[in-house]
C-alpha cells in the first residue's frame, strides 16, 4: 500500500524559486510513490493577512497555478483548498484542547515570524495557534508522510505529540506522521535572506525573462570581494546557491573560477540569469495556457476538496465520538428539540 502524504502552500500569490527547488519538483516526483493530498492553505493565510480579504481568491488560484505548472497532477492527487473542509477547523479547536499556551510560545516559527514581521503585541492567536491547525490539516487525513524543510521541524515534533495524547486519552486514531526532509537547502532571496513572501524578496515562477535577469543582477553577493579578480567565498554567495540549485553541469567550474578569482560577480549573475531563463521557460508556457481559465481552476479545487472532504468527516466522526460529543449520544428528545426553536425556526 502507497503511504498518505498531507503537504500544501499558504495562499501568499505565485511561488517562487524557492518554492520550485525547495518543494514542488520534490512534489511531483512523490506523486508516483504516494497517495498525495496537496493543501491550499487559505485559513493559514489569515494568520498574518487578514486585513486584505480582497486578494486572498486570486492569490489562491495564482497558487494552484503554478502547482499545475510545476506538474502536480489533479487526476493523481487530490488537491484541495484548505476553508472548503471546514472539519479542519473544528479538529482544530478539538485538538487545542489538548496543547498548552506555553507549549506553543517556545515554537521557534511564532518567536521568528513576530520578529521578521514586527508583530510584538499584535501578534494574533491564530498565528500563535498555527501549529494546531497545521498539526489538524495533517491528522484530519491520517497522513503519515509530511514533506518539509527543517524549519517546520517543530511543527510536525508538536503534531506527533498532539497525536500521542489524543491516542493515549482516547484510543489508537491518528499515526504519528514522519517527516520527510527536503534535500534541497533553503534558497537565499535577493538580499540574501531566505527567500520569503513576506520579506519582498523573491523571483517569481510566472517572471518575464528581463525581470528574472534585473532581479539576479540586483542580488548581494560575497561581500568580502571588492575587485572581480579577488579570491571569492562561493559558500557564502547567495548568487552561487541558485547556480547550485540549478544543478548545473558547470556549477564546479564556476566555484573554481570564482575562488581562483577568473570570474567576477557581474559575469557569474549574467550565467545564472540566463540558466533560470532557460530553465523557467517551460514552466512559463504551460502557465500562460491555463491563465485566465478560472471556471476550469475552480472546478480543481472543487473536486479535490469534495474528494477530501469524504475522508475528512469520516476522521471527525471518529474524533468526535472518542472526546464524547458525537449526536448519537444525545436523548432522542434533546436531539429532536436541538434543531429548532419553539416557533419551529431553525436555531442557531
Amino acid at each position: 500500500m502507497k503511504g498518505r502524504i498531507l503537504t500544501g502552500h499558504r495562499a501568499t500569490g505565485p511561488r517562487h524559486l524557492g518554492h520550485l527547488f525547495g518543494t514542488l519538483e520534490a512534489w511531483a516526483r512523490l506523486q508516483e510513490a504516494y497517495e498525495c493530498f496537496f493543501l491550499i492553505a487559505d485559513y493559514h493565510t489569515l494568520t498574518t493577512d487578514y486585513e486584505h480579504p480582497q486578494q486572498l481568491p486570486h492569490r489562491v488560484l495564482e497558487v494552484l497555478l503554478d502547482w499545475l505548472a510545476a506538474g502536480i497532477d489533479p487526476r493523481r492527487s487530490t488537491i484541495l483548498l484548505q476553508s472548503a473542509v471546514p472539519e479542519h477547523a473544528e479538529l482544530a479547536l478539538l485538538l487545542g484542547m489538548l496543547v498548552t499556551v506555553p507549549r506553543l510560545e517556545r515554537n521557534p516559527t511564532y518567536k521568528e515570524l513576530k520578529e521578521q514581521l514586527g508583530l510584538g503585541e499584535r501578534a494574533s492567536l491564530g498565528l500563535l495557534a498555527y501549529p494546531v491547525l497545521q498539526a489538524a490539516d495533517i491528522l484530519i487525513y491520517r497522513a503519515d508522510t509530511v514533506p518539509v524543510g527543517e524549519d517546520q521541524l517543530p511543527h510536525i515534533e508538536l503534531t506527533r505529540e498532539i497525536a500521542r495524547r489524543f491516542n493515549s486519552l482516547y484510543g489508537f486514531t491518528f499515526p504519528e506522521p514522519q517527516a520527510l526532509l527536503s534535500t534541497t537547502p533553503r534558497l537565499p532571496g535577493t538580499d540574501g535572506r531566505t527567500m520569503h513572501a513576506s520579506y519582498g524578496n523573491t523571483i517569481a515562477l510566472s517572471a518575464s525573462p528581463e525581470e528574472i535577469r534585473q532581479a539576479v543582477a540586483s542580488m548581494v553577493t560575497d561581500p568580502a570581494r571588492i575587485h572581480p579578480t579577488d579570491p571569492g567565498h562561493p559558500e557564502v554567495c547567495p548568487v552561487f546557491a541558485y547556480h547550485r540549485a540549478l544543478a548545473d553541469a558547470e556549477a564546479g567550474l564556476v566555484e573554481e573560477a570564482c575562488r581562483r578569482g577568473e570570474i567576477g560577480c557581474v559575469a557569474h549573475k549574467r550565467a545564472v540569469a540566463e540558466r533560470l531563463v532557460e530553465r523557467l521557460e517551460p514552466f512559463r508556457r504551460i502557465r500562460a495556457e491555463m491563465h485566465g481559465r478560472h471556471e476550469v481552476l475552480w472546478d480543481i479545487l472543487r473536486e479535490g476538496s469534495q474528494r477530501a472532504r469524504a475522508l475528512a468527516q469520516e476522521t471527525l466522526s471518529q474524533v468526535r465520538t472518542r472526546m464524547g460529543l458525537a449526536e448519537s449520544a444525545l436523548p432522542i428528545a434533546v436531539r429532536a428539540r436541538a434543531g429548532t426553536d419553539l416557533s419551529g425556526k431553525v436555531c442557531c
